[in-house]
């Protein structure tokens, strides 16, 4: 996945640099991996803060690495534009009820778990499953979205049958589906990433357990197909966005992607990654027009983002007062002869 991000930035900062988009500036990427860990991700935004030619980050893919990098960032005037975070409370803080704005810098160009758990839950429940199981990682990310489908399955009136824990780190399932197994679930929820994802569903049809594994947009990628086997036909995953190519507005990025020739995919936030590249060009636009040098730009970079608003490679770009993304259309994806293929887009109810 985070191959898929770096390339797809790229791509948007070629296209500019090509375009002479800002006038007397040229774009560089420095990509970092964080390794799916908030210290690494902590360093990695230490090191990119302390370079006066970094004006903004994309960035980044987990919930729980965000949680570290916001605070350094902001005291840094770095804009910040995820294409994946999920979590609710990075914009809005820990109380949903009394939402406050918790980093001014910081942006997103994917709906989050608010939306994308219940929307999960509602495809559960209007397609005949009574009973389900849910298990999360631990991790923000996971937590957050298996928490959120508890709670609209049971409020339209589905029955969680379970809900347990695993280790972010864990290999063998076999306790908690011992655990989950005699509940009888039509269905198993579970918030975390394709790592863990694919080797649950692989363990639970050994097991007997003989029925879907669903999960969020951090298993839907192939690699999760790939660690489940055969017997992940009919398994299911949400993504924040329409397909891909099902949107006219897609069609230039793809192609654009293939032609550049990238070893590797752009994966399931390819087209995201894009679109947070492009709104910060965007604002840059303004910002570096007025400025004599990167650093002194940062702040007026942040300051330029909220109005951006364009068409993207992954449908229509735009921000609230709290840094969310405006688009809320989630699609449903299932497994079908060793391949994700679309099952039903659409907006939570």
């Amino acid at each position: 996945m985070g191959l898929g991000i770096r390339n797809s930035v790229e791509l948007a900062i070629k296209q500019a640099n090509a375009a002479k988009a800002i006038p007397g500036w040229t774009l560089e990427l420095a990509a970092e991996d964080d390794q799916a860990t908030a210290d690494v991700g902590a360093n990695a935004a230490t090191k990119l803060a302390a370079d006066d030619a970094v004006v903004a980050v994309v960035g980044t893919l987990n919930s729980g690495v965000a949680q570290s990098v916001q605070p350094i960032l902001n005291s840094a005037n770095i804009l910040m534009v995820s294409p994946a975070n999920t979590g609710v409370s990075l914009t809005i803080g820990a109380d949903p009820a009394a939402p406050k704005r918790t980093y001014p810098n910081y942006f997103r160009v994917c709906t989050t778990d608010a939306v994308q758990g219940p929307f999960a839950a509602q495809y559960l429940y209007e397609a005949g499953f009574k009973k389900i199981a849910v298990v999360n990682d631990k991790k923000p990310y996971g937590q957050g979205l298996a928490m959120e489908v508890a709670k609209k399955f049971k409020a339209l009136g589905g029955e969680v049958v379970a809900e347990e824990t695993v280790n972010k780190d864990d290999k063998d399932f076999s306790t908690v589906i011992s655990l989950i197994k005699p509940k009888n679930p039509e269905v198993v929820y579970f918030g975390t990433e394709y790592q863990l994802a694919g080797p649950m569903s692989q363990q639970m049809k050994a097991a007997g357990l003989n029925v879907p594994l669903m999960g969020g947009d951090g298993i839907y990628d192939g690699k999760f197909i790939e660690l489940a086997g055969a017997n992940s036909t009919g398994d299911l995953a949400t993504s924040v966005v329409a397909p891909v190519d099902a949107l006219a507005s897609s069609k230039a990025f793809v192609d654009a992607y293939t032609a550049a020739g990238f070893k590797d995919g752009y994966s399931a936030y390819g087209a995201y990654s894009y679109d947070a590249a492009n709104a910060i060009i965007a604002a840059l636009k303004t910002s570096l027009g007025t400025s004599a040098d990167a650093k002194a730009a940062r702040a007026g970079t942040i300051a330029a983002m909220p109005p951006v608003t364009f068409d993207g490679a992954s449908g229509k770009v735009g921000f609230d007062a709290y840094g969310d993304a405006t688009a809320k259309v989630l699609t449903v994806y299932t497994v079908d002869a060793g391949k994700w293929v679309a099952k039903k887009t659409g907006e939570l109810k």
